[in-house]
């Protein structure tokens, strides 16, 4: 090794050396820099205390929740349609009209309806003309029938043949079961009638509920066909006082939903008002959009005051658990690790080199990720004289912020390390 008082005599040598010896100088300016800045650290990090950022653990209210999105609906709506096809004649209401149940709101024109009506009347006329004509051919065949039959005993059986008197016998069986058909086809008719009769009826369109109009789809003069589907004229929602807010709640969350839970919600149209809502249903089916599952969820909302609409857009806060008077900790504390830990102190050393150094792993059973979950066993970090001394606990709910302490050595008012703190010059 060359002796720092050589090192005149090296630098003149090298500065009259050839192109090699003057990398060799910029290669020996470097390590020298290295040297001086390693011992300056060095000198910081003997000096320099570490420094920790410290939350007080306190005992208050715990409020878990989770948030869903979705829309508010009516409790229960009707789309009013038409059984039959036709023309529209009339229409009785507009949009946010206030109807009640068996009011006319539309009516289609009915003049072929009518005419079906007059043909199956005289369908029904026809049939019971039939029955009469048929009644008086049975009149006919039977006096014939007891005439034949008359000089049959008369004569010893001589006259008439016995063909002539079967053939009598059969045209009167004949004429009594023409009878029965004709009647059967009276009462076909008048069927026939009767349900005419309930289709112009039914061209009258009437309110099924007490509601209000929603929406309006056709115009007079419009023409619906209800061949294969019945069409819709209107959408009546029978009670916005009451309405159902449907959310899609996230499969990581479900589990925790139940019903009779609380929960507020918000809408766009009225900002910073909360809405209280209570859980009315939770589905079972899933629905996955985006590969994202969720579970549709129903809430009752009372809406008194009509200033919810249907279709508006909510957001909800669903609560899934309170606690009352319990301890709490930052979750920031139940993360924290020290650099290096043996008998609870790490080792010194400034809080910028303590960051570069890699921490320990966690303590098993120490669990702060969701909302809600039960974490179990874990620890967290309290300052003593100066070093940082680790307190077993049991954590219990989490709403993300902070953690339930349900047992251990920590008290309330406590400083726990959350995080380091940069030492100031």
């Amino acid at each position: 090794m060359t002796n720092t008082n050589d090192l005149p005599d090296f630098l003149k040598t090298g500065a009259s050396s050839s192109g090699r010896s003057k990398r060799r100088w910029a290669i020996g300016s470097v390590a020298l820099a290295v040297i001086v800045a390693g011992l300056y650290f060095a000198g910081r990090s003997g000096t320099t205390p570490v420094q920790y950022r410290t939350e007080e653990a306190t005992t208050g209210k715990l409020v878990v929740s989770i948030s869903a999105s979705g829309s508010l609906a009516p409790t229960r709506s009707v789309d009013v349609g038409s059984e039959l096809s036709g023309t529209i004649e009339s229409i009785l209401v507009e949009e946010n009209d206030k109807v009640s149940k068996g009011q006319i709101v539309a009516r289609l024109e009915p003049s072929k309806l009518q005419d079906t009506v007059t043909k199956s009347r005289a369908a029904v006329a026809v049939a019971e003309a039939t029955v009469a004509q048929m009644e008086a051919t049975v009149a006919e065949s039977r006096a014939n029938l007891n005439r034949q039959r008359q000089v049959s005993e008369l004569s010893g059986g001589k006259v008439p043949s016995k063909t002539e008197l079967e053939t009598a016998e059969a045209d009167y069986q004949r004429a009594v079961a023409n009878v029965a058909s004709a009647k059967a086809t009276v009462v076909q008719t008048r069927a026939t009638l009767k349900s005419d009769e309930t289709n112009i009826s039914k061209a009258v369109i009437r309110a099924p509920i007490n509601g209000v109009v929603l929406t309006r789809k056709v115009e007079p003069g419009q023409t619906v066909a209800a061949q294969m589907t019945t069409p819709v004229l209107f959408t009546i929602a029978e009670d916005l006082t009451k309405m159902q807010l449907q959310v899609k709640v996230d499969e990581a969350d479900v589990g925790t939903v139940q019903l009779g839970q609380p929960a507020t919600f918000t809408v766009s149209s009225w900002p910073g008002r909360n809405f209280p809502a209570v859980i009315q249903r939770v589905g079972i089916g899933s629905t996955t959009t985006d590969n994202v599952v969720t579970y549709k969820t129903v809430l009752d909302v009372n809406n008194d005051d009509l200033s919810l609409r249907p279709g508006m857009t909510a957001t909800a806060r669903i609560v899934t658990a309170k606690r009352d008077d319990v301890l709490l900790v930052p979750n920031a504390a139940l993360r924290f690790t020290p650099a290096a830990t043996s008998d609870n102190t790490p080792s010194t050393g400034t809080s910028f080199l303590s960051k570069l150094m890699p921490r320990g792993p966690r303590q098993p059973g120490k669990k702060t990720g969701g909302k809600g979950q039960i974490s179990g066993a874990a620890q967290v970090w309290v300052v003593q004289d100066g070093h940082p001394f680790a307190v077993q606990v049991t954590a219990g709910l989490s709403n993300g912020r902070q953690t339930e302490i349900t047992d251990g050595d920590l008290k309330a008012g406590m400083a726990v390390i959350t995080d380091y703190q940069e030492a100031k010059p």
